[in-house]
């Protein structure tokens, strides 16, 4: 079991889902842990639940879509507790559409959270890790970043990017003692990524049988712990994407075949579907 006493952790996107259970793991492992989301009431109940394990947690709201959140962030992060000993980039957005429904501004919005917003918060604490010769990057990835779900190009691009740039700073920060790791989640149970949004369509995948956000934070735990680079949730994904790279063309092949069959069950039309608004 990891032990975290007398570290902390700063977890992103961590009102819900993923992110809350992610950070109420690690305040259960004993570490402090800071929380930021927009949504600050949903905020305020995951620190409560961290509290009861880690009473020096701490929660900043904010946007980290607007550029200069990420470094605000790390900045009172590291006054509160001086200094940031795990980083979880978590916060991110769905964005399921067809690739001739897509415009550039959707493009850029996905990219701006997913991946522009990670890393600006990862080079904002980096310095303090090498500084002290300890910590841990983590970025809550996707399947999709090594898989390519059809009507997610926009998503999985955000997510191929952050898997990419993680791997390339895994290397670069050998022999400094700061660690960098990857999870790859599948389809989760209890997240928002599969809520009606405007503009979206329904999901095309069936969620039946996913795994729930507390399976995804202990293979965050178990990377902390190891020092494993990448895992996926549920782990049978590592073999699909094997086989994808030893067969790209098959796979895609597959996947097509796949997307047809889908549709015709569904009823789909391959398009943008009429979705309401959250409630």
């Amino acid at each position: 079991m990891v032990t975290l006493a007398g570290r902390s952790a700063l977890v992103t996107g961590a009102s819900s889902g993923i992110g809350a259970a992610i950070a109420e793991a690690l305040a259960e492992a004993g570490a402090r842990v800071g929380l930021t989301a927009r949504r600050a009431d949903r905020l305020a109940d995951v620190l409560a639940r961290c509290r009861e394990h880690a009473p020096g947690s701490a929660m900043w709201p904010a946007d980290l879509a607007e550029p200069d959140a990420a470094a605000a962030l790390a900045a009172a992060a590291e006054a509160e507790f001086g200094g940031v000993d795990v980083l979880v980039n978590n916060a991110g957005m769905p964005k399921r559409r067809h690739v001739r429904d897509l415009t550039p501004a959707d493009v850029e919005d996905v990219l701006r959270l997913n991946y522009a917003a990670a890393v600006r918060l990862a080079l904002a604490v980096l310095p303090g890790m090498i500084a002290r010769g300890r910590g841990h990057l983590v970025a809550v990835g996707s399947v999709a970043a090594r898989l390519g779900p059809p009507h997610e190009a926009a998503y999985a691009a955000s997510k191929a990017a952050l898997t990419a740039f993680w791997e390339s700073m895994a290397v670069d920060l050998d022999g400094t003692g700061v660690h960098v790791h990857v999870v790859q989640p599948a389809l989760i149970a209890g997240t928002e990524l599969f809520d009606a949004r405007p503009g979206d369509e329904e999901p095309l995948s069936d969620l039946t049988g996913a795994p729930p956000p507390r399976e995804v934070a202990a293979a965050v735990l178990g990377m902390i712990g190891d020092g494993r680079f990448e895992r996926y949730v549920p782990d049978w994904f590592d073999q699909m994407a094997s086989g994808k790279a030893a067969d790209v063309e098959a796979f895609v092949a597959g996947v097509k075949e796949w997307r047809r069959e889908r549709l015709e069950e569904i009823g789909g039309s391959g398009g943008v579907a009429a979705a309401s608004p959250p409630q």
